[in-house]
């Protein structure tokens, strides 16, 4: 369910238009509490990688991808999604 509820979110903001008043209200309560719950995740494991999200939080990769890019248009998520162990860099010779 929390699955098809951001990939509707995803695809179009009209859903705010064709639900009920107090159902969106939970809805938006539920959506931002799952952007604080990946954003301490993102900080805690230093990755926003879409795919990881998706498999711990149990959402299509889409959602993940689309809330990760949310996050980082509010500004709570700086640059591109980061690998959760950055390659070294290769030592100046």
């Amino acid at each position: 369910m929390c699955q098809s509820l951001v990939d509707k979110v995803a695809q179009s903001r009209e859903l705010a238009g064709t639900t009920d008043p107090e159902i969106w209200v939970l809805f938006e309560d539920w959506y931002e509490e799952l952007k604080e719950e990946i954003l301490a995740f993102a900080r805690d494991h230093r990755t926003a990688d879409p795919e990881r999200i998706a498999r711990v939080f149990k959402l299509s990769r889409r959602g993940a991808a689309f809330l990760v890019k949310e996050l980082q248009r509010e500004g709570k998520l700086s640059g591109q999604p980061q690998e959760e162990h950055p390659p070294e860099e290769p030592e100046a010779r």
